[in-house]
């Protein structure tokens, strides 16, 4: 952004509700397309004639396209200005969502889901810096209440939206329905955002870009295909560590070695208090976000019989629970200590999962929906005053490329956060389903009572698959409630940081640079 001379925030010749609502739908189509292609997976495997781990490249090219892009956001705001960035997002994105639907091969989608994470990347930091731009500091809690709904949108209605359009038309129309969205929000861009010069004050730092790319890359392969590898039982994986590690080394020492603003990722930011602890707690709140959402599903389905269609509808409380807390503390941001809202949030998230670490084999629908609106209601809270205390404090020259290292550290949090608790789920499984198999001898004498012996014997072999698969649910069940302790013990550990946390001072000015007046 460009701290040149502006508007003042408070000026009523700002139209912000269109400048917002064009926005939020430019936000909410990129939202949305990180998850909205999960449940169409299979029909696309089929269409697209391809083995269950080629299909998966639909949404990892969409994810490290996205990751890797996400940093340049910054320094091509700065050469270009943003509404021509913004503009050239949509438009790309957009046109790449066309192409996602017409494809007609497996390397055709991945190649048009690259150019969707390529041009959608700057999205999401744009809208949130915009946002912060155009309103006046006393408001900007309703601000991030607002562009946080956005982003929880994707997550949210991702699956639900995706299954319905899967089946009652087909899998394209997951990526045709951002034509109308797409074309609306760049209208809206284009006739509302002002035009203003680019600075043009940064340097490309191209040794700078090509390492972190690196070393993104890597790291989503390795997370995205480490399990499918066993880990660091394949070369593959050893590979991609030692890319990561090497080009994260180089990248460090060019960045600290390289006078500020002339390397590609300007370390002043890690010089403000505010901006560096909120980037630990959005990686967190990544991790804990979509790590949740991730497991739940599968849960229920695998475990508990669940149809898609019931796991979607008593998994979606949790999102409404999450728009809710927005709205609401949008409203107390300002008025509230910062520190306090995000403590309570963080509480309630926390609780949210230890009421998750009791779950057992049997449970009631309102079991699975009354956590899932708590842990949304506390994410909510958290999400919002988290987003305005990060940038409370960071100039307004700074926040484009600070919102895109934002976005890239949530977008780490929860690729790391997923790949985790699926990793430690399959190995807790094996680890409880051997220490399960000890007790079942003909010594135990709960295998002899008359309800389980008239189930589970061991004179045929269907009795002993039989026993062996409860066995094995039994054991899966055990995992995710290791995986639900995992990550309350995260919240849990990370609610002294708000100490860190300074408030920011009251009636500071806002520059306004992007609004175009009515």
């Amino acid at each position: 952004m460009n701290a040149q001379a502006a508007p003042d925030a408070a000026d009523g010749s700002i139209n912000r509700r269109m400048i917002t609502i064009s926005i939020m739908l430019a936000t909410i189509i990129q939202a949305l397309d990180g998850t909205i292609a999960n449940v169409a997976l299979p029909h696309m495997q089929g269409s697209l004639s391809a083995s269950q781990d080629q299909i998966t490249w639909v949404l990892t090219s969409f994810i490290v396209a996205a990751a890797i892009a996400t940093p340049l956001t910054g320094w091509l705001t700065d050469r270009f200005g943003l509404k021509n960035v913004f503009l050239v997002s949509v438009a790309g994105f957009t046109i790449a969502s066309v192409l996602c639907g017409l494809s007609g091969s497996l390397a055709q989608i991945v190649a048009a889901r690259l150019l969707q994470g390529i041009f959608g990347a700057a999205l999401v930091p744009l809208s949130q810096a915009v946002l912060l731009d155009i309103n006046p500091r006393e408001k900007h809690g309703s601000a991030m209440a607002v562009w946080g709904m956005g982003v929880m949108i994707g997550p949210i209605l991702g699956p639900t939206l995706g299954g319905w359009l899967t089946d009652s038309y087909n899998w394209r129309w997951v990526f045709f329905i951002n034509v109308p969205v797409g074309a609306l929000a760049f209208y809206g861009i284009w006739k509302y955002i002002r035009k203003v010069p680019a600075a043009r004050s940064m340097r490309f730092d191209m040794f700078g870009f090509a390492t972190l790319s690196l070393a993104i890359g890597a790291l989503q392969m390795l997370l995205d295909r480490g399990e499918q590898n066993d880990w660091f039982a394949s070369t593959e994986t050893w590979v991609e560590a030692i890319l990561l590690a090497m080009s994260m080394a180089y990248f460090v020492a060019h960045t600290v070695l390289t006078p500020a603003g002339k390397s590609f990722f300007d370390y002043r930011l890690l010089k403000n208090r505010n901006y560096v602890t909120g980037l630990l707690f959005i990686f967190i709140v990544g991790m804990v976000l979509f790590a949740t959402r991730a497991l739940t599903p599968t849960m229920l389905q695998g475990l508990m019989g669940y149809p898609a269609a019931i796991a979607g509808l008593v998994t979606a409380p949790s999102g409404f629970g999450t728009m809710i807390a927005m709205l609401v503390v949008g409203r107390l941001v300002g008025r509230v200590d910062f520190r306090i809202l995000l403590a309570l949030g963080f509480g309630i998230t926390a609780f949210s999962l230890w009421q998750m670490s009791r779950y057992t084999l049997v449970l009631s629908q309102s079991d699975i929906v009354w956590p899932g609106v708590i842990q949304g209601i506390g994410l909510g809270l958290v999400f919002v005053p988290l987003s305005a205390a990060t940038f409370a404090t960071l100039s307004p020259a700074m926040r484009a490329e600070g919102t895109a290292i934002y976005s890239l550290i949530r977008n780490i949090g929860s690729s790391i956060g997923i790949a985790l608790v699926q990793a430690l789920l399959v190995r807790n499984t094996q680890i409880a389903h051997s220490s399960l198999v000890e007790k079942i001898t003909n010594s135990n004498a709960a295998l002899h009572e008359p309800t389980v012996s008239a189930i589970y014997t061991f004179a045929n072999a269907d009795s002993i698959t039989a026993l062996n698969g409860e066995i094995t649910r039994q054991a899966s069940m055990i995992a995710y409630v290791d995986d639900f302790w995992l990550m309350l013990i995260l919240t849990v550990l990370v609610i002294p940081l708000l100490l860190l946390v300074k408030a920011p001072q009251k009636n500071a000015t806002v520059v306004v640079d992007h609004a175009l007046a009515e």
